[in-house]
């Protein structure tokens, strides 16, 4: 029994095969040539051994990890490694601790990497403030949210900032194709032919996620039977079932949810339906609150559609009601025929302007006083004059009569001649051609 339980425990502890084939030095690094080609500047603090700290940020899978952990094995300082999701403030304070220790004996300074270090809420980041600040531990901290507003931004003016990009599918394929002849840790030791389009199919799918790519090119090659030739024959087949259902990038606490909800809008402004059906498409498949949706739809038809055709605003309250009524996945239903009606509606911005325009004289003081005869005149209006001399238009022609309203001449609002927008412009005027 204690033999088979030490060979499941050797078996348990076999690594995937993305960490397997991680690179061990720069060279074999792929992708960001933007912070790490010949001559950029994180590469020369890493060649040269001067790292500072660090943010590393960008989208899973595109190398942020895999980078800390090439440092390690560059430096020449002590290296030390948490995970904010699983490490808490008295396991840092240790290694704090440790940190200064190695210093004050021996005069060997420590990098510290923080995986995930937006997990860490303000008062954990605080801890390292003082720490950071004098050098000792040197902060790498990994992430996938945007550290402007998950990082103090103390911490973040003692650390440099670099952004990690999506890797290109080129990248993706060069990674699985380095995974593929590696016979120390990949799979060259794996009888194992591969078709191109499967490889390409594999990359495309997984959107810059190299981790994805490799896990379905490791799933599909240890679990798919080896032909009659005795090789494992990887086609397209097999890509598309190892890598299962497309993974969105798309995390609500992300940039990719506020990216997908500006592209959503900008489309539904710009008159493009088919855009917008694909933006909400991929929220919805996404699992985003409908609600949330149907509130921008609602934003969007006051904001951009406005009285070019007032419909487009009841429309859009509609379906965020009934959106909540129904729920997902009929929800989808009325989302979408609100956001096509919104992007084919005619456009208007004039209420939105007007109303931007009057906020910004009130918030730069010119607060206008209501005149006498606008005043409730319920109160003191015989010791004040209040109401004394309003004009109440239903008794005149047309439902109009020509008053003060404010005493000021300025126009705010500024109708266009789009769709329903043109009849209330052309109101308009003529009423204030009016004597």
């Amino acid at each position: 029994m204690d033999l088979f339980a030490k060979e499941k425990t050797k078996l348990d502890r076999i690594e995937p095969l993305a960490v397997r084939v991680r690179p061990k030095a720069l060279d074999g690094f792929v992708g960001q040539e933007h912070i790490l080609g010949k001559g950029a500047l994180l590469r020369r603090l890493i060649e040269s051994d001067k790292i500072t700290s660090v943010i590393l940020y960008g989208p899973p899978g595109c190398g942020k990890t895999t980078l800390a952990l090439i440092i390690s094995d560059m430096t020449k300082s002590f290296f030390e490694r948490i995970n904010a999701a699983s490490n808490n403030v008295a396991d840092m304070r240790r290694i704090i601790d440790r940190a200064k220790s190695r210093e004050s004996l021996g005069g060997k300074r420590t990098i510290l990497l923080i995986d995930e270090i937006h997990r860490f809420n303000k008062a954990q980041q605080d801890v390292l403030m003082p720490d950071v600040e004098a050098g000792n531990p040197v902060l790498i901290g990994t992430t996938t949210h945007n550290p402007f507003f998950y990082v103090n931004a103390a911490l973040l003016s003692r650390s440099q900032v670099f952004e990690f990009k999506k890797l290109s599918d080129e990248d993706v394929i060069k990674i699985l194709k380095s995974a593929l002849s590696d016979k120390e840790n990949g799979l060259g030791k794996v009888p194992l032919t591969m078709d191109e389009k499967a490889l390409a199919h594999l990359a495309k799918i997984s959107e810059g996620d190299a981790r994805r790519a490799l896990l379905a090119l490791e799933v599909g090659a240890l679990t798919t039977p080896a032909g009659k030739d005795k090789k494992v024959h990887f086609t397209m087949e097999i890509a598309e079932e190892s890598i299962q259902k497309k993974a969105v990038l798309y995390d609500k606490d992300e940039d990719g949810h506020y990216d997908t909800i500006s592209a959503f809008i900008k489309s539904m402004r710009g008159s493009d339906p088919d855009a917008a059906l694909y933006w909400l498409a991929k929220m919805i498949y996404a699992g985003e609150d409908p609600r949330f949706i149907a509130r921008r739809i609602v934003i969007c038809a006051a904001e951009d559609v406005g009285n070019a055709d007032p419909q487009a605003i009841v429309l859009a309250n509609a379906a965020l009601q009934v959106s909540e009524f129904v729920g997902m996945p009929e929800a989808r239903i009325p989302l979408a025929q609100a956001a096509v009606y919104v992007a084919c509606a005619p456009k208007s911005n004039a209420a939105y302007l007007g109303i931007e325009s009057a906020l910004k004289d009130v918030e730069e003081g010119k607060v206008l006083n209501v005149p006498d005869h606008l005043k409730d005149a319920n109160l003191d209006s015989e010791a004040f004059g209040h109401g004394k001399g309003y004009k109440y238009a239903h008794d005149y022609k047309d439902h109009y009569v020509k008053q003060e309203y404010k005493p000021s001449a300025k126009t705010y609002y500024f109708p266009t001649d789009m769709g329903h927008e043109a009849k209330i412009k052309k109101w308009l005027e003529d009423l204030r051609r009016r004597e």
